[in-house]
């Protein structure tokens, strides 16, 4: 891997897509943000390579509207970038391994935090080597504490040691189906936070030969300061996993741990979008930065692991994404 594992892996090749994006839940508003910086480069004979900054907003508190959505698309020649030290730039806007800025239409933001001491990789790095994965999802900044601000309209939201993380992903194509869940603010069942714990997992049917395969689990976590991996190519498949629009069940392993996990996203607070292959082909997402998230946690070394050692909740403060090849008619879809 690059010194950073955000280091831009497009070289000007056609047929690829990149994509970076920071997601939190700021809690006293309960506002949920998710900001993105993409490029595509379409196959051979398709448009030309383009960049966008998108900025999506969900707001549970009384009287809020629907999920706010921007987005803002340039030419490629509008993105520029530098591996080490990690810089990105789209337009004005800024992307680095300690925060990121910018504004466009109505929204703006200005987010810093201390780069994480290391990187995790969903996609186990085998099956990177074979080049068996159209996508490749890695985490540079798994869990950080940010701290700046957020402007939507006329309201500016103060970010203050709110966690969350920051996350890079690169292919040739999404997958067929998925969902995605992410969360670094949890709570015991006493209410008290719970510290260096976080989530994030992934499940995908892709196509393989004509037809649809999976799907594929995998989770990456820490779990009370003990890193849990579970993106071995038997593991992924062994995972158990069954995901729609409004949340997902799944269960992971590794050495130590089953995670047993149950996502909830309210419809109405769902954000949809549209992502572009580079063969032209649509993927339509619907997500939610204020979903919830139930963990259930089983710990080998200290209970055998038949009964859970702890449970962990997240109520409003987790990242859920459910994505599918034909639209939702329920959902509005707020960027295309």
């Amino acid at each position: 891997m690059p010194a950073s594992a955000n280091a831009l892996r497009w070289t000007g090749q056609p047929g690829h897509y990149e994509v970076y994006y920071v997601t939190l839940t700021e809690p006293s508003t309960g506002v949920g943000l998710w900001i993105r910086y993409t490029m595509v480069a379409p196959k051979p004979g398709g448009d030309p390579a383009t960049c966008s900054l998108w900025f999506l907003a969900m707001d549970p508190r009384p009287g809020a509207s629907t999920p706010v959505g921007r987005k803002a698309s340039f030419g490629i020649d509008q993105l520029s970038a530098q591996p080490d030290p990690f810089e990105l730039r789209i337009g004005e806007a800024v992307l680095s391994d300690a925060g990121m800025s910018g504004r466009f239409e109505d929204v703006a933001w200005e987010l810093s935090w201390t780069p994480a001491p290391r990187a995790y990789e969903s996609v186990h790095p085998m099956l990177q080597r074979l080049g068996a994965a159209q996508t490749v999802l890695v985490l540079p900044h798994a869990d950080v504490s940010i701290d700046g601000h957020v402007t939507i309209g006329e309201e500016r939201i103060e970010v203050a040691g709110v966690r969350g993380g920051q996350a890079h992903l690169w292919g040739s194509k999404h997958a067929r189906a998925w969902a995605w869940v992410h969360c670094n603010d949890f709570v015991d069942h006493q209410g008290q936070p719970v510290p260096d714990t976080f989530i994030d997992g992934v499940s995908v049917v892709v196509s393989r030969l004509g037809r649809e395969v999976g799907p594929s689990t995998p989770v990456v976590a820490r779990i009370w300061g003990h890193d849990f991996l579970s993106t071995s190519p038997p593991r992924i498949l062994r995972n158990r996993s069954e995901f729609e629009l409004s949340g997902w069940r799944f269960e992971a392993r590794d050495h130590r741990y089953r995670l047993v996990g149950r996502v909830e996203a309210q419809p109405h607070q769902l954000a949809g979008v549209t992502y572009h292959d580079p063969d032209g082909e649509l993927a339509y997402c619907y997500n939610s930065e204020i979903a919830s998230l139930h963990l259930e946690v089983y710990d080998r070394a200290r209970s055998g692991g038949t009964e859970p050692t702890a449970t962990l909740v997240s109520s409003g403060r987790a990242h859920f994404e459910y994505a599918q090849r034909t639209p939702v008619s329920r959902v509005e879809l707020l960027t295309r």
